[in-house]
């Protein structure tokens, strides 16, 4: 089975990857400003909590996050099933102010959101996992372009992982490795993308660029090409890379690499259960769940490590930490979720957290 959330914090970290760069490290105390981490090339301002939502709306478990053409930052929180009413989404301008907010039929369960330009026009993907099990294409402004559920046609999944959650015949919130319980998106060149099933059945699914469904692969399993929580997935184009796909294999601490095809190519360890990617220039970022986001170089070689609190989150007592913000420490992280990069290198950061926090890093020279 899956590494559930709440074993996850007795799981100890495990290796550490060679390190390039120094580890990163706090360079201003709570009277200080501005707080910076990092060292060298890879050195950032910590504004925590940087979007602050309007007192009619509040956080429930800030999931992931994604930047639009014009900076604007979206974020999806899971929310509150029987707060149907309250949007899961919430966009905020490149200053952290408010905008608009929408996606309440993805309350209780919002879990992923990337932003892909197409043609003109930008395009939000979203999905979401718990009793809701669905995936859709959305405008920025929240209307539906198509909403899916499981892809029947893999094989994989038990009957009625594809319909609605009220015309199912279990509504509640059934996990399992013939179920579809899908966290996160990555855009291929032909228009197409890949979905990943993180906490169901643990596939790799393509679709093509009108949302049909093509292929998949992976599977849960502990060999080479299977995955416990295949949390995260990104295809890596860096330069200097042939371009391939990274899977966050959160349960192994690894991320797993495969060519364009869905064929093995290599693990990469010492990671403490990371959660997705992203890449920027010859960087990849990875948030992960036991306290720090990782950045790699081209070769991924660690660079830095950013708000690092491993030993203290990962500590016997340490799941008292999630749930209070008195013991959250300024530029140390608690569980980033996800990360993604502004424009100009920075990064904005989604912590699993109850009363979530997103924190922006905002990237120095």
């Amino acid at each position: 089975m899956p590494l559930s959330r709440r074993q996850f914090l007795t799981t100890a970290a495990v290796g550490t990857a060679a390190i390039v760069a120094a580890p990163a490290v706090v360079t201003a105390s709570k009277t200080d400003k501005p707080l910076i981490v990092g060292e060298g090339e890879h050195r950032f301002e910590v504004q925590h909590e940087w979007p602050q939502l309007p007192e009619k709306y509040t956080w429930q478990t800030t999931h992931n996050v994604a930047v639009d053409q014009s900076g604007n930052l979206y974020v999806i929180h899971e929310g509150r099933a029987d707060l149907k009413d309250h949007p899961s989404i919430f966009v905020f301008d490149p200053e952290g102010k408010f905008v608009r907010a929408f996606g309440a039929q993805f309350q209780g369960g919002g879990h992923g959101i990337e932003i892909r330009k197409e043609g003109s026009e930008e395009f939000l993907y979203v999905c979401a996992y718990q009793h809701l099990k669905t995936f859709a294409k959305m405008d920025l402004k929240g209307g539906i372009i198509w909403q899916q559920y499981a892809p029947m046609e893999s094989g994989v999944y038990a009957p009625g992982e594809n319909t609605r959650p009220e015309d199912r015949p279990e509504r509640d919130k059934v996990w399992g490795p013939n179920r579809f319980l899908p966290t996160n998106f990555a855009f291929l060149d032909d228009g197409g993308f890949l979905l990943i099933d993180g906490y169901g059945a643990s596939y790799v699914h393509r679709y093509n660029k009108d949302g049909k469904w093509l292929n998949c692969f992976g599977g849960v399993g502990d060999s080479e090409g299977k995955f416990r929580t295949p949390h995260g997935v990104w295809v890596d184009k860096r330069d200097g890379r042939t371009p391939s796909i990274v899977v966050c294999d959160r349960a192994h601490h690894t991320l797993q690499y495969f060519t364009m095809e869905g064929k093995y190519l290599e693990t990469i360890k010492g990671f403490g259960l990371p959660a997705n990617a992203e890449t920027w220039k010859n960087l990849l970022c990875i948030p992960e769940l036991h306290a720090r986001v990782t950045l790699l170089n081209e070769k991924n070689e660690v660079v830095a490590r950013l708000g690092e609190d491993v030993a203290r989150i990962t500590a016997k007592d340490g799941g008292q930490i999630r749930g209070d913000k008195s013991k959250w420490l300024d530029g140390k992280f608690v569980h980033p979720h996800d990360a993604c990069f502004g424009a100009d290198g920075s990064i904005f950061v989604a912590e699993w957290v109850g009363t979530g926090r997103v924190s922006k890093l905002k990237r120095l020279g």
